[in-house]
């Protein structure tokens, strides 16, 4: 079969014939039609995520056609049209995930190939209304912005929600989701045509947090602080966001792109009654209310771009420009009628 293949750290993706895998007693092989990228991949194929190994085929978001079964798994699931819940061995605790958890893709081969096999409760019937590449979008972005928003941040109708770092996959998840439960959203970005675009999917306004008095300028807008703030930056900004809390508001954290938070004063903490909540993928759970939210509420993934298994290079360099808006979805292979 084909696949993408990191060779080694920061070089460049290359598509090889490599062996097809074989499904374990209860996997599945799943035929990948479509697969997404996420920042993830990003790291991995620059050598610092953690764990990374070298050669690997990356990858966490896809979705297919069942083409076999192992010899323990249900039989009936073949020839069905899936998508890959990339959150492996949660364990059976929906607070948070035993030891054993890992994500797709490190160290399990990922979706950047023709065939894929993983366990048999990985797979989930791929909502009707979708294309395969608008699920192959949807289960990492879409699972991380669920639990973020619902699972650990608790968001209520007419809540005031700020999303920082618009245009990502996530936040444009984040975006919809507080959209459709009736919260006021804000957002915030390094480009003004981010915040427009995600004012177009939902969002009231927005800042540019290149601006040294961006804060301020989001109080105002926003006419005083927030219940909710989703963030994936950490960093230097943090304190800022502490600020923008509303007595008894909640900071949820799934990323720390910006670095390491510095010390903060504590009564903005304490005095506010405030909660700052870390979150990781998400539970088999919080998969299945996912896929049956944005159902409810006829929720489709933005895509920026869609690419051809050969290009895969082509939309690492996108990625890193830091240009897009959605998910960049790679065409691994044809749909078979």
């Amino acid at each position: 079969m084909k696949a993408v293949i990191f060779e080694g750290p920061d070089q460049p993706a290359m598509v090889r014939e490599v062996k097809q895998p074989i499904p374990g007693a209860k996997e599945v092989l799943i035929r990948i039609i479509a697969a997404s990228l996420n920042r993830r991949d990003f790291w991995i194929k620059k050598g610092i995520y953690a764990g990374a190994e070298f050669p690997c085929i990356a990858g966490s978001d896809g979705s297919g056609t069942v083409e076999a079964v192992g010899p323990e798994a249900d039989s009936g699931l073949l020839n069905k049209k899936v998508v890959i819940n990339p959150s492996l061995n949660w364990g059976n605790n929906p607070l948070y995930h035993q030891p054993e958890f890992h994500i797709l893709g490190l160290p399990r081969q990922g979706t950047l190939a023709q065939y894929i096999s993983v366990p048999q409760e990985s797979i989930w019937e791929k909502p009707i209304e979708y294309t395969f590449e608008q699920a192959a979008a949807l289960p990492l972005a879409g699972l991380t912005a669920y639990r973020a928003m619902f699972t650990r941040g608790q968001l209520q109708e007419g809540e005031k929600v700020l999303i920082t770092g618009a245009g990502g996959g996530v936040a444009g998840f984040l975006v919809k989701f507080a959209s459709a439960k009736g919260a006021q959203v804000f957002v915030t970005s390094s480009h003004e045509k981010k915040i427009k675009k995600s004012i177009q999917l939902g969002a009231t306004d927005g800042v540019l947090y290149t601006d040294n008095e961006w804060h301020k300028n989001l109080k105002e807008q926003a006419g005083g602080g927030f219940d909710l703030i989703i963030d994936s930056a950490a960093g230097a900004n943090f304190e800022y966001l502490l600020s923008l809390l509303n007595t008894g508001g909640r900071i949820v954290i799934f990323g720390g792109t910006a670095g390491k938070i510095p010390a903060f004063t504590a009564a903005k903490l304490f005095y506010r009654q405030a909660s700052i909540l870390g979150t990781t993928m998400g539970s088999p759970e919080d998969f299945k209310n996912m896929l049956t939210f944005i159902q409810q509420n006829k929720i489709f993934p933005e895509i920026d771009r869609i690419l051809p298994l050969e290009d895969t290079e082509l939309a690492f360099k996108h990625m890193e420009n830091q240009e897009q808006f959605g998910k960049i979805v790679i065409k691994v292979s044809e749909v078979i009628q």
